[in-house]
């Protein structure tokens, strides 16, 4: 099951509703995609905790072969 950009969107502005988030789809099919989110609750975090955030607000959609989503590459970072 595909999910959609703006889905993925939503649910990490749920977690960060001050946050910079840009998704792209890499591949076309609703499975592989990149998201960039830039938020402050990153700040003084390591990369590892950070994407850990992010993948909490996913809500399980990630969450092994019955996930919506299949791919997600991550770029986090706290705002300059």
């Amino acid at each position: 099951m595909a999910m959609e950009a703006r889905e993925i969107e939503a649910l990490i502005k749920e977690s960060f509703p001050n946050a910079e988030v840009k998704i792209d789809d890499l591949a076309g099919d609703g499975n592989h995609y990149a998201a960039t989110v830039i938020a402050e609750e990153f700040r003084g975090l390591n990369r590892v905790k950070q994407h850990q955030m992010v993948y909490a607000a996913l809500k399980g959609k990630m969450d092994g072969a019955h996930g919506e989503l299949h791919a997600l590459a991550l770029t986090t970072k706290a705002p300059e």
